[in-house]
């Protein structure tokens, strides 16, 4: 199958068209004529991400946060960058992001449904037609009253987490949810017009957090990486349904902090 055709089917799955204005998905590294026969699904573009590509001499990376996301001057093997770009051209590997258009088409649905939240809502719109509403997030109501504290055990489970770090009165009965994935603090005031009791996201810092529980908001912080890692297998499930002559590895990325 030729990169082109492959995009062609991931596109359909996640519109280029949802991507938010400031993004930088599609095919970053390579050309559309190159035949694909095995890719490899990671979260980030790192440089043991693409060693791993090497090592196992597949065809394409699929990553969900784009390689190159700022301006870009030069290619050059000083610049991490543009090392990362070099290493994937020298060994003939396209790299494919699906940034924003898969958190609106894709893992906002996701998210949500693992967490089993009802009567589901878009949390910020940032895309409208005659037809829908779509944007980043999710609201809706919790299948069972809980506590934060239980909550977030819950949380822990649903998206194998080993922490997570809430903010708020652990006693406290939630009734309803929002759910961001990534970096979602900028997601609290949809939150709290969404009249929700606490919002589950990632990169959580302590004066959002002060900010928050004044406005009487919960908050699950789950870690960027922790919420998002359910990319890839998300697109793995999608490729084997959708292309089932395509060989698929999963990265071994993990999260990078560690808790001691």
């Amino acid at each position: 199958m030729k990169c082109d055709e492959l995009m062609k089917r991931l596109e359909e799955l996640s519109p280029p068209c949802y991507a938010l204005e400031w993004d930088n998905s599609g095919l970053l590294v390579g050309g559309g004529g190159k035949e694909v026969q095995k890719v490899l699904l990671s979260v980030d573009v790192t440089d043991e991400v693409i060693q791993e590509a090497i090592e196992n001499r597949v065809d394409m990376v699929i990553a969900h946060h784009p390689l190159i996301f700022g301006k870009i001057k030069r290619v050059v093997a000083e610049d991490i960058t543009g090392r990362r770009i070099l290493k994937l051209a020298q060994n003939n590997i396209c790299c494919y992001c699906m940034h924003t258009n898969f958190d609106v088409m894709g893992m906002a649905d996701e998210a949500a449904d693992m967490l089993g939240l009802t009567s589901k809502e878009v949390l910020d719109v940032t895309f409208e037609d005659e037809i829908s509403k779509e944007g980043i997030g999710r609201y809706g109501f919790l299948k069972e009253h809980l506590t934060l504290q239980e909550l977030a055990e819950q949380v822990k489970r649903i998206f194998a987490l080993d922490h997570v770090t809430v903010y708020g009165d652990m006693g406290e009965t939630m009734v309803k949810a929002a759910i961001s994935t990534g970096s979602g603090k900028s997601m609290i005031p949809h939150a709290i017009k969404a009249d929700c009791d606490v919002l589950i996201t990632g990169d959580i810092d302590y004066h959002s957090a002060l900010d928050a529980i004044a406005s009487g908001i919960s908050l699950i912080d789950a870690g960027h990486f922790g919420l998002e890692k359910m990319f890839i297998p998300y697109i793995r499930e999608y490729l084997k349904r959708e292309v089932p002559e395509l060989t698929i590895l999963a990265s071994t990325q993990g999260e990078i902090g560690k808790i001691i």
